[in-house]
């Protein structure tokens, strides 16, 4: 699996309900064998979350590793990572 050339893309939405109005604002990008993404989605009483991580792949060692974080509207973060070989 490689990526050798740069690719990016951007994405919005926004669903209304009987319950307010949610938004969805996201991105990323491909160049030189690394992808990332960062979004951030808002909720009807106006919390955002925001998420944003990356992936990098080694083609001459077969594997692959990323790593995500993701903050909540209180402020509180989760950070994970992980590791694929094949």
């Amino acid at each position: 699996m490689a990526v050798s050339e740069a690719n990016a893309w951007n994405r919005n939405r926004t669903v209304t309900t009987n319950r307010g109005t949610h938004s969805l604002s996201a991105s990323g990008s491909c160049a030189n064998n690394t992808c990332t993404r960062n979004a951030t989605r808002t909720g009807v009483y106006g919390g955002t979350a925001t998420r944003s991580g990356s992936v990098t792949c080694d083609p001459a060692s077969n594997s692959c590793s990323g790593s995500r974080t993701t903050t909540g509207p209180n402020g509180g973060t989760i950070y994970r990572e992980g590791e694929v070989h094949w």
